[in-house]
């Protein structure tokens, strides 16, 4: 019978669930003799409220970004607000020891901070003692994140590692793996069948527009109408999610455009519209630009959501794998810019790869094998010195 691996995850945003399957798959390809288990915490532990709660999340992120912004801040390290809110939000202790009983994992693995939460509590109570593991899918460092019976984090770079190292957390409890990235994002993808397959033209610039899952970038329309209004012929391929809203009104309003428009919902083959892109447009979500890193691809971002996306922006412009725009017009001046200066976007594409992204996912899973032995060894002698 194989030891099972148990990956908590949340569907408060695609980032959290793309790492749990990232690993998933990982672990499965690597280690056959482990057996990966997913599970939606807030689904599990939450059945009644999950889907009311998680509507309000994101509606409150999209209506209210600066109250959420200053929630962020406030409750960033430590301190008696952050310890409330923590308190709050670790509920479900009674479902959680159910859901041990049933999966009987020997090691536990949180890719969304709630998750985390409650298995440090577990652990705290000594109901459980099973090794806990926390992906941390930004790149930043909140408490949210972290508590004292988390023992391993994987942290998709150096600096978020030395900000945990920062708040308290002992260097060897950290593996700086980089995100885990699923590995059609590692593969080589061969362009000229990409563009045949979508019907697109490969003698133009190609950029690839995405606003996350909930196909959010700006408020949409103004955005898509600055781009729009470059003067030189481009090929835009938009993502809008599951905006099915947006993308009708997009269809409506670019059907005379001078540009070439690929308009598209919610896909799976994001990995090949980014093989064929020489840029691509997004909300700086940790684990989109992540993948875009290990293809390579340059990224303009736009209108962080104040918080963790701030802090992703912040770190994808210091490692020169993105820049910034503030505006719509500043939009429109960053895209002219880098579509005419191709050593520039080389440059940034030749950044991307000091990250090693390709081998975050296997590199992750190591650090969860050895987590694993480590507490067996440790289990075995306690028992012989008992």
């Amino acid at each position: 019978m194989k030891d099972k691996i148990l990956i908590l995850t949340g569907n408060y945003g695609d980032g959290h669930i793309k790492v749990a399957q990232a690993l998933h798959e990982a672990i499965a390809i690597r280690y056959p003799d482990l057996e990966p288990v997913i599970v939606d915490f807030m689904e599990w532990v939450h059945p009644y409220s999950n889907q009311v709660s998680r509507f309000l999340y994101l509606q409150g992120v999209k209506k209210f970004p600066q109250l959420y912004g200053f929630i962020y801040q406030k409750t960033r390290k430590a301190n008696t607000f952050s310890k409330m809110m923590k308190s709050i939000f670790s509920t479900g202790l009674g479902r959680m020891l159910a859901l041990m009983e049933e999966v009987k994992p020997t090691v536990v693995v949180s890719t969304f901070p709630l998750a985390a939460a409650v298995m440090s509590k577990l652990k705290s109570f000594g109901l459980i003692d099973i090794p806990n593991v926390t992906a941390i899918t930004d790149h930043t460092n909140h408490s949210c994140w972290i508590y004292p019976y988390t023992d391993q984090y994987i942290v998709g770079s150096k600096l978020v590692r030395d900000s945990l190292v920062g708040l308290g957390v002992e260097e060897n409890r950290i593996a700086d793996t980089g995100i885990p990235i699923r590995q059609q994002f590692s593969q080589f993808i061969e362009q000229e069948g990409i563009f045949r397959k979508y019907d697109l033209d490969q003698h133009l610039p190609t950029v690839l527009v995405m606003g996350g899952g909930c196909g959010m970038i700006g408020d949409g329309n103004s955005t898509i109408q600055e781009i729009d209004a470059l003067p030189n012929p481009v090929q835009l391929i938009i993502v809008c999610g599951h905006n099915d809203k947006l993308r009708l009104q997009l269809k409506e309003k670019l059907k005379n455009s001078k540009h070439r428009i690929h308009l598209t919902g919610y896909i799976n083959y994001v990995h090949e519209l980014m093989a064929i892109s020489d840029l691509m447009i997004t909300k700086p979500g940790g684990v989109t630009t992540f993948e875009a890193i290990a293809m390579e691809l340059p990224m303009l971002l736009y209108k962080p959501i104040p918080g963790q996306e701030q802090d992703n922006a912040r770190f994808l412009v210091q490692a020169g794998v993105a820049v910034q725009a503030k505006t719509d017009r500043d939009l429109s001046k960053h895209l002219s810019k880098l579509l005419s200066n191709h050593d520039l976007l080389q440059q940034m594409s030749e950044n991307s790869k000091r990250f090693h992204p390709k081998e975050s996912a296997f590199a992750s899973a190591e650090v969860i094998k050895k987590t694993k032995e480590n507490n067996s060894s440790l289990q075995n002698l306690i028992y012989l010195l008992g």
